[in-house]
């Protein structure tokens, strides 16, 4: 675990993936990401709000990737890379490209993160099962803790489906900070369950026998019951003293412990979140930036999985409500984002939310990529072999099937028979060709194209092939 390489309040305008291969490992205890949605559309800020000018295209295909992370990611993790292969054969190349490119930077997400950490990922319907496949494959099902469906709109319709009104937030982490995300129980609970009142308040009543619980009990005469009881019977009688005794008027009721309903601190949020509204056009903290998140939703994700004085890390900054959420919660934060305009916005809504506590240089706005301080020299992530993999998209320039990334200097082709025959196989031979940077060659002995061969058996095939042949 290393200290973070940067200052509190830090923003970085560039390509996130470049910034957190920078970072030291295990510096950030919570990560929030609010990606883009491979939605296939291009958002736009309106002209005279805030965000004018915040715009980004949310269409992927392999041209906007770096070739090389598709080899990094066969290489160093085969069981992403397997989703990247099944996401391009059941959606398409888009999917594949999209997924490619999270991957990498959830690689980094998860170097930089503390083991002790949490990370929630927001999305939506258009790439979220595939994303959780990734999320599973870097971080590890086990620490899979939920799928959170917020709900973010009201009821529309859709002639296609039912209305999609709902993102998802998927959450991988440790721990959640119950006591600081209860919300009040539901009105329809209450008036269901609290159906009691004395003079210090409105009461449920609750068990005070053992029955179904193991672990025994306490046996003793109480109102004509003996138990088995949860406390002893000085204890009993002192709740009694206290009035927390609740006595059934139907004779031979058993009783029951008061619990009152001001002394509930509330219930734990369940993983559907409608109590949520989206960010309202006449909202205060409305920016105009077009997929601006409602402070509370972030309120609650880092008051549930961070504590006062934790390093919060938003990749996708945006219009920066999670960095600014995060900073009215006494945590300290970084943000990175390709919009110099994420820089403008956190500025400028800090300096509504601190007032005169807010100065000039309170955020540090940063363009370098940083050097890490917590190794010796600096990794390389651009490998040859790495590149011609991504170059070939995986797949065997001679048969155009896939291969895996062990195998991937080895090309191979299946002679077929010249003209006629109907594409009868005249002759079953392996040609192995390695791979260069726009060329193939030939092992020796081996025709250099289907088209070059003389239809004689090779020397040096396999005796069994010389038979099928």
């Amino acid at each position: 675990m290393a200290a973070p390489n940067w200052v509190n309040r830090t923003l970085w305008t560039g390509d996130n993936l470049d910034v957190m291969r920078g970072m030291n490992s295990e510096s950030v205890d919570l990560i929030y990401l609010d990606p883009p949605f491979n939605s296939n559309r291009t958002y736009a800020a309106p002209v005279g709000s805030k965000a004018a000018g915040a715009s980004f295209k949310d269409a992927w295909t392999l041209s906007d990737l770096d070739r090389a992370w598709m080899g990094l990611i066969a290489d160093k993790h085969t069981a992403m890379y397997g989703v990247l292969q099944a996401a391009r054969l059941s959606h398409g190349k888009g999917m594949q490209s999209y997924l490619c490119m999270m991957a990498v930077r959830l690689m980094e997400m998860k170097r930089v993160l503390k083991a002790s950490g949490s990370i929630y990922l927001h999305c939506d319907h258009f790439a979220s099962h595939y994303l959780k496949l990734l999320m599973d494959s870097v971080f590890g099902r086990s620490l899979f803790r939920n799928e959170i469906i917020w709900k973010r709109s009201v009821p529309h319709n859709d002639s296609k489906g039912f209305g999609r009104v709902a993102d998802m937030l998927l959450f991988y982490g440790s721990k959640i900070n119950t006591n600081a995300v209860r919300v009040p129980l539901d009105p329809a609970y209450v008036a269901k369950f609290y159906r009691f009142k004395d003079d210090r308040g409105t009461y449920r009543t609750g068990p005070l026998t053992t029955k179904g619980l193991s672990g025994g009990g306490y046996f003793y005469d109480f109102h004509g019951h003996t138990g088995p009881w949860r406390y002893p019977q000085i204890r009993m009688v002192e709740l009694e003293a206290d009035g927390r005794i609740h006595l059934p008027r139907k004779p031979g009721g058993v009783p029951s412990s008061k619990l009152y309903l001001h002394e509930n601190k509330g219930q734990m949020p369940s993983n559907i979140w409608t109590d949520i509204a989206p960010v309202q056009g006449s909202s205060k903290e409305r920016t105009g930036y077009p997929t601006q998140k409602p402070l509370s939703l972030l309120n609650r994700i880092i008051e549930a999985s961070s504590d006062p004085g934790d390093v919060v890390l938003d990749p996708f900054a945006g219009c920066a409500t999670a960095c600014v959420a995060t900073d009215k919660l006494q945590r300290q934060w970084v943000g990175i984002d390709l919009s110099p305009k994420a820089v403008e916005l956190v500025n400028v809504r800090l300096k509504d939310a601190l007032g005169g506590l807010y100065h000039h240089g309170l955020v540090t706005t940063r363009t370098d990529i940083p050097k890490r301080t917590d190794i010796d020299e600096p990794i390389n992530y651009r490998e040859h072999k790495h590149e011609l993999f991504g170059m070939q998209e995986g797949v065997c320039n001679g048969c155009r099937s896939e291969f895996p990334y062990r195998s991937f200097e080895l090309d191979h082709i299946i002679p077929r028979a010249r003209g006629g025959g109907g594409g009868q196989l005249r002759q079953l031979a392996t040609a192995v060709f390695v791979l260069q940077p726009n060329q193939r060659r030939p092992a020796p002995g081996i025709p250099d194209s289907p088209a070059q061969g003389t239809g004689a058996v090779p020397a040096n095939l396999h005796p069994n092939l010389k038979e099928a042949t």
